[in-house]
């Protein structure tokens, strides 16, 4: 599929944002290791979340979707059955990770496969802290998957470890914490910096005992196992994804005259960066309607278009952005100044190398930007050209050059724009519902 971006009037209204794909992909996980029901309201339906769900379904798991409300039956961490086949994870990074650390916790044994792009990306991270752990879990080929998981019994249990992160990574210590669940001793965790902090809120809700140091060092975190105790169940209305959010967020920003009002967006502080570098640059964004659901910060997120000012985007911030960075080089490409990312490295790991093809794309549409090792630098402030651009396979990719097009001299096509459906379904419908002028072409 193609998109057809247009050159925009003004966007205005009011809009929700599916629920929160990583939230989601907990839910339904978590759920699965619970003991009991639990519930889940505005459940991203979505390509990501079908291949969890289906993942579960070959492990045993039962659950119901009605529309956006999930329904999982959890019977405990011994439950869990062995797939007749491989686990295919498609293109979801998440998806095979957080189930490596699921897999670890049940003593499943399990082959996790996934899509070409899926076999390319690193997995030494995940497979390194397990093996530490005693998980008996391998690569087919040197760091890469499939990743295979041999049966353990719980008689067995694995053993608690103190380890350090190279890299801030949310899925990576995902995976640590719930294999940690099954170990014979507590779990330490360090990071260095402040990764998405989801599977803290959440397992903390369920009865899990996580600790951070008293010197509120977020850094670092402490599970303990479960042993007798299992896992409850949750109820939980998951809200909006603020990484999808992020799209709209800069489309009001530098279309003129826009100004519109999202509802109910998750605003977790671990994946906001977005917003303080967009407000340092200028941006004209509000927060109202302030609310917290289990442990996860909600509110409205009222925007304008503004005019913005390049900026240096580096350290700790780069981790609480890590998502948004495709969608923040068209915001940099609008503003006035040089804007430079560094401190970037793993957006090449990601299901592109977003440096590259970010820098490929963006010289395409003549901005002048220059690719680094870890990041770019971009000159703004000379305006898109129209033309066509390539996704490579990447779903935030296709919907940030997306809107580039509704500031474009010239409409914008974007080719392979069909992985938007991974995680943000009704991308198209929610733009025009606002004015915007984007077109599907088959």
């Amino acid at each position: 599929m193609k998109l057809i971006a247009l050159p925009s009037d003004p966007l205005i209204g009011i809009s929700g944002v599916p629920g929160d794909k990583s939230i989601s992909h907990r839910a339904a996980l978590f759920g699965a290791l619970a003991n009991g029901e639990s519930s889940f309201e505005n459940y991203l339906v979505a390509g990501v979340t079908q291949t969890m769900l289906q993942a579960l379904t070959s492990l045993g798991v039962k659950w119901a979707l009605h529309k956006r409300r999930l329904t999982i039956i959890g019977e405990g961490l011994e439950s869990w059955q062995e797939p007749a086949g491989s686990i295919d994870c498609r293109n979801s990074g998440t998806t095979m990770r957080l189930l490596a650390g699921a897999l670890s916790a049940t003593g499943t044994a399990a082959v996790l496969d996934g899509s070409p792009g899926l076999r390319r990306r690193p997995m030494d991270r995940v497979i390194t802290p397990l093996q530490m752990m005693e998980v008996p879990i391998s690569a087919s080929t040197g760091d890469k998957a499939p990743l295979r998981l041999k049966s353990r019994s719980s008689f067995y249990p694995l053993r608690g470890i103190d380890f350090i992160l190279p890299v801030a990574s949310a899925q990576v210590k995902t995976a640590i914490m719930l294999a940690a669940l099954a170990a014979d001793s507590p779990t330490t965790i360090h990071e260095p910096g402040a990764s998405r902090d989801h599977t803290e809120r959440m397992l903390t809700s369920m009865g899990a005992k996580i600790s951070i140091p008293p010197n509120q060092d977020q850094f670092t975190v402490t599970i303990s196992p479960l042993s007798q105790n299992p896992l409850t169940p949750l109820n939980m209305n998951i809200p909006g994804d603020f990484s999808s959010s992020s799209f709209l967020i800069v489309a009001a920003l530098i279309t003129p005259g826009s100004e519109i009002i999202l509802q109910n967006v998750g605003l977790n502080p671990t994946r906001t960066g977005l917003l303080d570098v967009l407000m340092a640059m200028g941006a004209d964004i509000k927060i109202t309607r302030l609310d917290e659901q289990f442990g996860e910060p909600t509110g409205d997120i009222e925007i304008r278009h503004s005019h913005l000012q390049g900026i240096d985007v580096n350290g700790d911030l780069v981790v609480r952005m890590i998502d948004e960075f495709p969608v923040f080089a068209i915001a940099a490409a609008t503003a006035d100044g040089c804007t430079i990312v560094s401190d970037a490295a793993e957006l090449r790991h990601k299901e592109s190398d977003r440096i590259s093809v970010l820098c490929r794309n963006l010289n395409t549409l003549n901005i002048q930007v220059r690719e680094k090792p870890d990041g770019f630098s971009i000159e703004g402030g000379s305006g898109f050209s129209g033309g066509r651009i390539q996704a490579h396979g990447d779903h935030r990719m296709a919907m940030a050059f997306s809107v580039a097009g509704l500031v474009a001299e010239s409409p914008v096509t974007i080719s392979g724009a069909e992985m938007i459906d991974e995680s943000f379904p009704g991308f198209v419908k929610s733009f025009n519902s606002l004015g915007a002028g984007i077109k599907k072409v088959r």
